[in-house]
């Protein structure tokens, strides 16, 4: 029985990258006879525009019922007098939530061919492999209440709330853990215990979780700490499990380690293992259409959806080897430092599937 995949290349870059990661999935699927089979649905802002919903209905329907979810980007500034709660943002968030990706797996993998194109010295990166765990359903992004009002003086407030369940930071926890079995044996919980309740409850489980891996060693973290750390010495880490927001900052910062934002895939699993994938960065709506978008990202995403969704883990390190092959060649797009010769978003797309 073939297995279905949904591709949602959204907005700015995401068509551009997505048709290239698409060139290097056909290729995969070719190579190793993989029984794949895709459709493109719309989200995010060119949903908004045809639909009047970032989300329609019928692209989350083709989302419940497939085995693996590819996206781009969502956004621009076309849509920031929008509703908020029709802005192309919102159809991402409330996808996550639907489907219940509650794990967040972003991967700073920098590759040797990469570490001049750091902002920090190669001796501080060379060898990079952290995995940041981001829990992606819960917290400030979807606690209520939350808004915008006017109190009785006049004066406007905005507030919004974050908040944790038990069995929220239960099954966050392990998800790190389980991965932490595969690689080093080491967890980072990032935390801000020492002002926040929430996160006195959150080390508290996370200390009860580490008693059922006995193997991995649990360490704790001030997230301020954390975001010094990974600038000064970020070879220490090798699994890092935080909140929603947090993991979303410290990510972003982890990306630049590895030479650009345009390297990062990222994957969001439910509790059986079906994900979605996409790149960290954003729509970029200033180069959309240049050629100078990195597919890079959605190509390493693809290899991680043929190994944690597709159980095609020979396919997903041909793909990480072509990667590597590519950066050997001398191809670098403008973000990774390309200059003049700078390889543009089709021809990095091209020269990956050649590779494979």
């Amino acid at each position: 029985m073939s297995q279905k995949i949904i591709v949602l290349p959204g907005d700015g870059i995401g068509p551009e990258i997505v048709a290239e990661g698409i060139k290097v999935l056909d290729k995969v699927r070719e190579k190793f006879r993989l029984d794949l089979e895709w459709e493109t649905a719309l989200m995010g802002g060119v949903a908004y525009d045809k639909t009047g919903k970032p989300l329609p209905d019928e692209t989350l329907d083709l989302c419940r019922k497939a085995d693996a979810i590819l996206f781009g980007a969502v956004g621009g500034p076309q849509y920031d007098s929008a509703p908020r709660e029709l802005r192309p943002e919102r159809g991402l968030l409330a996808l996550r939530a639907e489907l219940g990706l509650f794990s967040n797996l972003r991967p700073a993998v920098l590759f040797p061919q990469l570490a001049e194109a750091s902002t920090l010295k190669p001796e501080v990166v060379s060898g990079l492999d952290i995995m940041i765990i981001r829990e992606l359903t819960g917290g400030i992004y979807f606690g209520q209440p939350r808004g915008i009002e006017t109190l009785p003086n006049g004066e406007r407030r905005g507030f919004n709330t974050l908040e944790y369940t038990e069995s929220e930071i239960e099954r966050i926890g392990r998800s790190a853990f389980d991965i932490a079995m595969k690689r080093d044996k080491r967890v980072c919980s990032v935390d801000k215990a020492n002002v926040l309740e929430f996160s006195e409850l959150w080390r508290e489980v996370l200390e009860s979780v580490a008693k059922d891996y006995p193997e991995v060693t649990l360490s704790h973290m001030y997230v301020d700490n954390a975001a010094m750390q990974l600038v000064r010495m970020p070879k220490q880490f090798d699994v890092i499990v935080t909140t929603n927001m947090f993991g979303d900052i410290l990510s972003d910062a982890a990306a630049m380690l590895t030479g650009s934002i345009g390297m990062l895939p990222s994957a969001s699993l439910d509790a059986n293992g079906k994900g979605l994938y996409e790149p960290i960065h954003g729509s970029a709506p200033d180069i959309v259409g240049k050629g100078l978008a990195n597919p890079l990202a959605t190509i390493l995403s693809i290899a991680m959806m043929l190994r944690y969704s597709l159980g095609a883990e020979d396919a997903a390190v041909s793909i990480e080897n072509a990667v590597s092959s590519v950066l050997d060649q001398g191809f670098r797009t403008a973000d990774l430092g390309g200059g003049e010769n700078a390889a543009k978003t089709a021809e990095m797309g091209d020269a990956v599937a050649a590779a494979l």
